[in-house]
């Protein structure tokens, strides 16, 4: 099941999309069916069934937190010339960093240097915290793709992330979450106007999905809507004005997104 957040017509609503071909791809016969409600308890159809085509789609989520993990791929960690932490390198991005899909990413005057960083993203679906390995999946509504965006050089000037990972557009989300894929090994990549600039699969996380979500809601309660990037693979690089920027999720989809200057 893949779970939409949509605008038609001025209205917001939630809904379900069906009609992708076999790589979960949108075509002319994509439509979204509209459930009442939110999309944390079990969906009901409200009957009205809208084109893809005719709606625009907004991040899936409006977290109240966004938890990201840091160096949690080897060979990201080692082409930034960085150890792999011990324990997961938790950092927060504030929800006013989300945007949805074709949405512009907006470069700051203040750094000279923005990168791309694709993600698999956890959609936690209820209120939970002190949450067992075991029982991570009844906590997890599903996973969306997300674009870590971040400002290379004010990262390594400031000695800590806030302000590099958290300008407004920083952190697109979408195009949906996806309820069924399995996150243990999933393929994750990025293309800058069709060139493939990182590939890698969620095998190779460092610490997985259900690792990570154990340890960050022995930390915090975590919330409907919340959150959790699992950190990037190797090749992230600069994003300039005019780029499309594609993530790709297996069994989940394609975030794009454009890039401009900052208003």
């Amino acid at each position: 099941m893949r779970i939409a957040r949509f605008s038609t017509a001025g209205d917001v609503g939630f809904g379900l999309v069906d009609g992708l071909d076999e790589a979960g791809r949108p075509g002319p016969d994509t439509v979204i069916a509209a459930i009442a409600g939110h999309p944390f308890a079990p969906p009901e159809p409200t009957g009205v069934v809208h084109r893809l085509a005719d709606v625009r789609l907004l991040a899936p989520v409006l977290p109240s937190k966004i938890v990201a993990v840091g160096r949690n791929y080897a060979e990201h960690a080692a082409e930034l010339g960085n150890a792999q932490p011990a324990e997961p390198m938790l950092f927060l991005k504030p929800n006013t960093s989300v945007i949805g899909p074709a949405d512009v990413i907006r470069l700051p005057w203040q750094s000279a240097q923005v990168d791309h960083e694709a993600e698999l993203a956890v959609v936690i679906g209820r209120l939970c915290r002190d949450v067992p390995v075991e029982r991570v999946d009844q906590v997890v509504l599903g996973y969306t793709a997300a674009n870590d965006v971040t400002a290379r050089d004010l990262q390594q000037r400031d000695g800590q992330w806030g302000r590099a990972k958290g300008f407004d557009t920083f952190c697109p989300l979408g195009p949906w979450v996806s309820t069924d894929a399995d996150p243990a090994d999933l393929a994750v990549s990025c293309t800058v106007n069709g060139e493939v600039r990182q590939l890698g699969r969620t095998s190779q996380l460092s610490y997985g999905v259900a690792e990570l979500v154990a340890y960050i809601s022995a930390v915090m309660t975590l919330l409907p809507g919340d959150v959790i990037l699992t950190g990037t693979p190797a090749g992230v690089a600069a994003l300039s004005p005019g780029d499309e920027v594609s993530v790709a999720i297996e069994d989940v989809g394609v975030l794009t997104n454009l890039v401009g200057d900052r208003d």
